[in-house]
């Protein structure tokens, strides 16, 4: 039996609003490297047992690692499926709409060198280049082209989040 349970990579993302702005990076490494992108990273943590973060915790915690920026999760936008460009590996993206609650955009010096807020006319007129989905995410949110699924404090497994 091949490899069980089976095994997918899982990735989050974070969509963070300060007004009509968006937080974007810039990536230094991978193939992502000089590209402007939304906070994003793989699921994982430091759970003594091994155990990754859940989702919205990681989404938080690469915002605060890239971009400098303290949020709150407003809810899940959506997930998108892909495959990783160097091995075809299956990857699923959890992508969360933040809000800005505190900090000013400041790269890790890491992952990224540069971390600053994008409007839409900004975007309009960045001659750098972006990552092709971060864009277009960040250009639905910023129009409000979206549905939010709010997180649920209701769930019977609470105190974990549910979105439904």
């Amino acid at each position: 039996m091949p490899d069980f349970p089976p095994r997918i990579i899982a990735c989050v993302g974070a969509a963070v609003l300060r007004g009509q702005e968006v937080l974007l990076v810039r990536q230094t490494y991978g193939g992502l490297n000089g590209m402007w992108s939304l906070p994003w990273g793989f699921l994982h943590g430091e759970d003594p047992r091994g155990f990754a973060d859940p989702p919205q915790v990681a989404a938080l915690r690469e915002t605060l690692e890239e971009g400098g920026i303290e949020a709150e999760i407003e809810g899940l936008l959506g997930i998108q499926n892909h495959a990783r460009r160097e091995s075809g590996e299956s990857c699923v993206y959890f992508l969360f709409l933040c809000r800005h609650i505190g900090g000013e955009p400041t790269p890790d010096g890491r992952e990224t060198d540069r971390a600053a807020y994008f409007s839409l006319a900004d975007l309009d007129t960045l001659d750098e280049p972006v990552d092709e989905f971060c864009e277009w995410l960040a250009r639905r949110v910023l129009r409000g082209d979206y549905q939010l699924i709010p997180p649920e404090l209701a769930s019977p497994y609470h105190p974990h989040l549910a979105f439904l």
